[in-house]
Formats: C-alpha cells, sequence, structure tokens
C-alpha cells in the first residue's frame, strides 16, 4: 500500500466509485469514469511487465480506447495499437506519455487505486 492521497480518494469515491454498492457496480463506475475522462487515443509508455500481454517495461505504444464492459469486470483493460495488431492490455500497465491533463488523471487515479490494494 502506498501514502493516502485525501484528494484522489475523494474524486474517487464522488465520480468513479459513487453509488456503487457492490464490485459490479464499483467496477461499472470505473469503466465509465475512465471512459468519459480519458481522451482517446494517447501514447503511452509500458511500466511493468505482465504475462498476460506480450508488452516489454519502456515499450511505447498507442492506447486506442476502453475494451469492452465485458473485458473490465475484474481489472480496467484498454485497447492499444501494437505493432499492427489490436490488443487489450490492463489500464494498470502503462502510462500516459503525451496526453491531457484529464487523461493523466484517470489513468494515474487508476494506478493509485491499484496500488491501495483495494477491490471491487
Amino acid at each position: 500500500m502506498s501514502d493516502k492521497d485525501e484528494a484522489r480518494e475523494e474524486r474517487i469515491l464522488t465520480e468513479a466509485v459513487v453509488d456503487a454498492y457492490g464490485p459490479e457496480e464499483r467496477a461499472l463506475g470505473w469503466y465509465y469514469y475512465l471512459d468519459d475522462k480519458i481522451m482517446f487515443p494517447f501514447s503511452a509508455v509500458c511500466i511493468d511487465a505482465d504475462k498476460r500481454t506480450p508488452l516489454k517495461p519502456a515499450e511505447r505504444v498507442k492506447v486506442l480506447k476502453m475494451s469492452g464492459e465485458d473485458l473490465c469486470e475484474l481489472d480496467m483493460y484498454v485497447d492499444i495499437s501494437w505493432k499492427g495488431k489490436s490488443l487489450s492490455i490492463p489500464l494498470a500497465q502503462v502510462l500516459p506519455v503525451k496526453a491531457d491533463d484529464d487523461t493523466d488523471e484517470a489513468v494515474r487515479d487508476w494506478h493509485y487505486w491499484k496500488a491501495q490494494g483495494y477491490l471491487f
């Protein structure tokens, strides 16, 4: 767990998981929060290897959109363009490189949620 960020905690509670009373509602809340705040496409860098994807740390990708709701029931996934293919990867695997402030904030909110060990 990382240190609590009270401003981020408040934003997450009032914008991402507001009125969410169970895991499914929290997952949907996050999905729509991210989809609304993120301006797609944006450039990102892989920050961590993940056995679910072929990306390597420091590799750059273009994030195209949120993956389908059905894929985001347990984690938040985004579709990327990678070597001429479209792949779905966990959003926690990348950080924006060139993105607007809202996009950067939303992605970092998700990273914070994961780092705190919160679950849907």
